[in-house]
Formats: C-alpha cells, structure tokens, sequence
C-alpha cells in the first residue's frame, strides 16, 4: 500500500461521499450513500444533521475494513454551506438542519437588507451584495424570533463540515471563506454586521486557516490531523485544477457553481465575489437547482435517469422541444430570487419523456450561461477553457448540450466528485505534505474528457439562451402571484 494516504470527505445536499486517495490523487476507493431532505410547508428544507455524522463514521469503517490506514496522512472535509445546524452546548443538534434551499427567512433576509445602507454594504464586501434567505444572520434572526427556546440553548450555529468536524475532533473552528456574507475583504468578521442580532457573534466559531489542522482523530492506533477545509465550491474548484488566474470552472450536484479566477473586481449584480485569498479572487455563483432539477423530471416522469438519458440522445437538437425555468425553489444566482418558480413554456401534444427531459437539460445549462455571462463581466475575463466536475456531468450528451449552450470547451474532471479530492488536497498540505495550494492540486488533478462546443449549433442555443431570459422575466410577475405569502 502506497504511503501518504488521504482521505476527502464530502457531505453533500444528497449524500456523504469520501473517498481514499493515494499520494497522485487516484481514487483507492470511494463510498457514497444518500440521505433524505425534507421538503416541508412553506418553503422549509430540513436534513437530520446526525445522518451526516452516521454515515461519516460508516464509510472510515469501511475505508478502515478494506484497507491498512497505517500510512494515512490527513483527513479533509467538505460540504455544502448556508446550511446550518443550530447546536447545544453538549455538542448535539437542537433542532433539523435548515438547509441552502429553504426560503423560511426571506422575510427576515428583507429586513436585514433594509437596514444595510448600500455604502455600508459596498464597504464590507466590495460590492452592494443583498442579505439572501439562505444567509446565517438571517437564519438566526428567524430563530430568535419564530423558537426563541431553540435560540436561548443555541451555543454554536456551524456549518455541517464544522459541525462534523467538531464531533470527529472536538475542534470549534471554521474557515473565513465558507463565512462568505459575515467576513469583510479582510477575512475577518464584521462585528456592525453581527450586533444587529444580540448574541449572534457569540454563536459563531473561531475563523482559522482552510489549510490549519482543526484537530486530530484516532484513526487505528494513529492520531491523524483533520483539516479546517472549506466549502464545496472552493473545494471543488481545487479539486478541479483552477486556481490560476483566469481560470474557470464548473461543478454540477444537486445545483450548478460556476466560477472564475480573477484579480480583476468589476461590480456586477447577481455575482459573489469573494475576498482574495493567498492571490485567488474567485468570482463566483450558484443556481438552485441543477441536478436536482434531473432528479425531479425523472421522479415525474416514473423512469430512470438512464433510460432519459437514452431517450435524449435519439433527437436532433432542432427537433421541437418545450423551454424550462429550473427554479423549482426559487433561482440564486445571477437573479437571487426566492420566489421564482419552474416553468415549462411551449409544450404541445406531441411533447413526451424525451423532449421535457432534454429542455431540462438545456434549461440548466441556460441558467449556468447566463451566470457565467456575469461572471466574464465581473471578472473581466472571456473564458476559453472550463474545468468541470461533480455528479452532473457523468452524461455525454448532457454535457455536449453544456458545452453547446455555453459555447466553451468544457474539461472533464477524471475524479467524479472534485469536492472529496480538494478536501484531501486541503489536507496534505495541513499535513506539510504539500508546500501550497498551487504545487498541491497540480499534482493531484487528472482529466478524462473535453467537450468542444459544436459552432453549427451555436446560432440556435443563442437565441434559446435569449428567450430564455425572456421567458423568466415574462413569467415573474405569474410566479411570483403563485408563492405562498409565507415564503
């Protein structure tokens, strides 16, 4: 068995994948098992944070069954972020998770926003960037004032890396750039931020280095350092080969994150742009919903993925389709807004499984072009090359549709989730295996496939992309009529 082992893990919005990698970066072997999330009234989204925890501890049994650990190094983790876990002082969850996609807090997101002068905003984060539903200050805002009980036993409110973390380590500790919307350009917390709510800025945790060990776990008769790590966007992003300046890449899970590397900061709406971090200005953004949007046709229409997929390939992509609205819990980036709804446009008798799941298909990769239009602006920065990666992209034909809509050359990712392997990255350098980032994921990225945009297409998915947009702005007012008011 080959030394300097490392383990990636990442929880997910449906599932814990981790995986053990050698020191190239090759997958020695992966493990990966759904979770439920709760679709409730109102707009709710929950997650039962000790199934993360469960399932965590499941797969280093069975990373630990079938293999000699004797020569792990690290252990990374990642996960998805504006879900929060509302925790006691005995280290348990108080309550369900509330996940990225909840739109429980617009309200309180609203009024926030409000009481934010614009300059003050500009001041924090560089650019006038609204208070969201899924943001922590607004979660805890409805907290205090929707279960007051909760709130008072509230100690900490972690994101589910930092809250698996701290079980596996007993470390209380969080990274700055997985706090997006609570740190400044500075990375650090905003305390004006934090003083609208009393009490806010005792329930957050110690901000500490992505790259600085957290804490140390018994893994056999070895203590091994577990890293701070980061989001699942950044994490992915490394996982995928990007920090370079200029470039860009594209995760595909249960939503779509696309970004670019750039030093250039030209303010434009809809954009995350988050602070620099060892000389990487990543511009940024997510959709709500990408691979779940996959998901759910194939759920409506009683078939397997497969099987659409198969129905997807035997069209012309000029055979008649209907358009889609992906929003099916509103949209975040580029046009953050809650209440959107999905839509089907242009459906008629002939419309079967094959053409509503190929205008899922192109409507996702609509809504990643249109975010990727705004990051080129405020990146300023015209993409060539896009590295890609997650769960989304394991279709040939879905992703010829990507690289057709987008028109860029779209690089293939070879492990399938880049989210466990930047964790593990994160790790060897907690670790002193590796000396950066840049020396780290250089040596661990490998590629299996480029998708080259088709240029006959090319006049066709513009003007799709363009009535796309159109066709949300048509519809908003509808949809919007159509949202229950407590959302």
């Amino acid at each position: 068995m080959a030394a300097n082992l490392l383990i990636g893990i990442d929880i997910g919005t449906t599932s814990v994948k981790a995986i053990l990698f050698d020191h190239s970066g090759s997958v020695v072997e992966a493990f990966a098992k759904p979770y439920p999330t709760h679709h409730l009234a109102d707009g709710h989204v929950e997650q039962d944070p000790q199934t993360w925890l469960d399932l965590v501890d499941e797969a280093l049994r069975q990373l630990r069954f079938g293999h000699d650990l004797s020569h792990l190094s690290a252990i990374g983790m990642t996960s998805q972020v504006n879900t929060h876990v509302f925790v006691g002082a005995d280290g348990k969850a108080l309550t369900p998770a509330i996940v990225w996609q909840d739109g429980r807090c617009a309200a309180e997101a609203a009024e926030l926003t409000e009481r934010l002068p614009e300059e003050q905003r500009i001041g924090w984060w560089g650019e006038p960037r609204p208070i969201d539903a899924s943001h922590v200050l607004a979660r805890m805002l409805w907290m205090s004032r929707h279960k007051p009980d909760i709130w008072a036993k509230t100690r900490w409110v972690m994101l589910p890396k930092d809250f698996g973390i701290f079980r596996m380590t007993g470390a209380l500790s969080t990274d700055p750039i997985s706090n997006l919307g609570l740190v400044d350009t500075e990375l650090q917390y905003i305390p004006e931020l934090l003083d609208h709510l009393p009490g806010a800025k005792e329930r957050v945790l110690r901000l500490e280095n992505m790259t600085a060990v957290a804490g140390k776990v018994e893994i056999g008769r070895k203590n091994v350092p577990v890293a701070v790590g980061t989001m699942d966007a950044w994490a992915g992003m490394f996982g995928t080969g990007v920090p370079a300046s200029g470039n860009a890449f594209y995760l595909s899970g249960t939503s779509e994150v696309l970004g670019i590397v750039s030093a250039e900061r030209i303010a434009t709406p809809g954009v995350l742009t988050f602070p620099a971090y060892e000389d990487i200005t990543l511009h940024a953004g997510p959709t709500q919903s990408g691979g779940a949007s996959f998901l759910w046709c194939a759920d409506l229409l009683g078939k397997q993925p497969a099987e659409l997929v198969r129905l997807v390939e035997a069209l012309d992509f000029q055979d008649p389709s209907p358009l889609f609205l992906p929003h099916l819990q509103g949209e975040r980036a580029p046009i953050w807004d809650i209440k959107s709804r999905g839509s089907f446009f242009g459906m008629d008798a002939s419309t079967g499984p094959a053409q509503l799941t190929r205008a899922v298909f192109e409507g996702v990769a609509c809504s990643a072009a249109w975010l990727l239009e705004c990051l080129e602006q405020s990146s300023g920065t015209n993409c060539t090359e896009i590295h890609c990666g997650g769960g989304g992209f394991q279709s040939d034909i879905w992703n010829q549709i990507r690289a057709d809509i987008l028109g860029k050359q779209l690089r293939r990712a070879t492990v399938k989730d880049p989210g466990a392997l930047g964790a593990a990255g994160l790790a060897s350098i907690a670790a002193g295996l590796q000396p950066n980032i840049k020396t780290a994921f250089s040596n661990l990225v490998q590629f299996d496939k480029t998708y080259r945009p088709d240029g006959e297409k090319r006049a066709f998915y513009a003007a799709r992309l363009e009535l796309y947009k159109k066709a949300y702005e048509d519809a908003r007012s509808i949809n919007h009529a159509l949202v229950s008011p407590e959302q």
